[in-house]
């Protein structure tokens, strides 16, 4: 039997799937600049959605694709699999972080249960980015034999660890204020809480960067662009509700930059 033909590099794909990226990103802004997402601590002050999941099984599921998409796309490829810098790239950063979300991230969350629309569109858009991610840095990415020693990888890899530290070590101060079956929220403590209400967006509003930076590429900076435009309304309306609901919340945190936004 012959093996099935391997896919190919078309830039007019990578740079459609990439346009649509922003343009969500902007369409994402506008609609939630000054209306949360209806979860999570805003969903009390805004119409409550009829189905929902447990926070873990949600989060598994919506984050599983951004994982399995790219893996997918790695295991169908022609050997060598892991010959282009692109597909190691894939692996260690993107797949990496997906790994940690999938994986980990779930089962030790303690948030309270997820809508199921929600969920639904967060499935669609990992399954959306995972593809763009995996099918430009398998396919099409081409990088020189000394990309490793370049500034624009080391810089952005310096800033893809230290966003994911940063990420990790808030989601951990998180899981902290409660204990299991709770779920009141109280004032986080620590680590870039000290700073800023959404150390936690911080965090991965800086990994992303730091990928796009790494890997120079199109569909990686669309995607930080969405990051920001998902994320950091959310930690703004998130800095708003501690002031709101907590009397004695530190006045000189910032909402997402520390000592400037």
């Amino acid at each position: 039997l012959r093996p099935p033909p391997s896919m190919q590099c078309f830039p007019g794909l990578v740079l459609a799937l990439s346009s649509l990226l922003g343009a969500l990103a902007l369409l994402q802004l506008s609609l939630h600049l000054r209306v949360p997402s209806r979860y999570g601590k805003h969903e009390e002050r805004l119409c409550r959605p009829r189905g929902r999941l447990p926070a873990r099984c949600a989060w598994f599921l919506q984050e599983l694709p951004s994982f399995l998409v790219p893996a997918l796309l790695l295991a169908l490829r022609s050997p060598p699999r892991l010959e282009p810098l692109g597909c190691r790239l894939l692996c260690c950063l993107f797949c990496w972080h997906y790994f940690y979300r999938t994986f980990i991230y779930p089962f030790f969350t303690r948030g309270r249960p997820f809508p199921l629309q929600l969920l639904f569109f967060g499935m669609l858009f990992c399954i959306y980015n995972g593809f763009l991610q995996g099918y430009y840095l398998i396919y099409c990415a081409e990088y020189p034999n000394n990309w490793c020693t370049d500034i624009r990888f080391t810089s952005g890899l310096l800033l893809f660890l230290l966003g994911m530290g940063i990420n990790i070590h808030s989601d951990l101060l998180l899981r902290q204020l409660r204990k299991p079956g709770e779920v009141t929220y109280k004032i986080p403590q620590g680590g870039l809480f000290t700073y800023v209400s959404g150390a936690n967006y911080f965090g991965e509003i800086v990994e992303w960067f730091g990928f796009a930076i790494a890997t120079w590429s199109l569909p990686a900076f669309a995607f930080a662009f969405f990051t920001l435009c998902c994320i950091g309304p959310r930690a703004y309306h998130h800095h708003r509700y501690y002031l709101k609901t907590f009397t004695d919340y530190p006045k000189s945190r910032k909402a997402l930059i520390p000592f400037v936004f």
